[in-house]
């Protein structure tokens, strides 16, 4: 399975809830310009407006990097108002692997399915 879906989750410090939201328009507006192989990326927010999930899916592991590469700088910004943790699903290449070793996320290997 070449897909690789993800699940970014934040949450976001005291009083710092507008100024991350500002930032999701122009993280969408980057991915939808720069980067063909993301096929999903959905933000959610809690009912108190205090944890956000963004579910991603993209073609491959070199959109995922892609991805990274892109939007570093706006992750940063994101990071430094809020904790990061997540997790990530399917057969990830090993420099994308090596990538997420750098982050709080949970890698998940595709087992089976449709």
């Amino acid at each position: 399975m070449k897909k690789i879906t993800l699940c970014a989750k934040f949450h976001i410090h005291a009083g710092k809830e507008a100024e991350f939201k500002e930032i999701i328009p122009q993280l969408i507006a980057k991915v939808k310009a720069n980067e063909p192989g993301a096929e999903a990326y959905n933000w959610y927010f809690n009912s108190e407006g205090i944890i956000c999930h963004v579910v991603e899916t993209y073609s491959d592991s070199d959109a995922v990097m892609a991805h990274m590469g892109n939007v570093g700088e706006l992750l940063g910004k994101l990071m430094a108002i809020s904790d990061l943790s997540g997790d990530i699903y399917g057969s990830l290449s090993e420099e994308l692997q090596a990538a997420m070793g750098t982050l709080p996320v949970n890698q998940f290997n595709f087992y089976q399915g449709l």
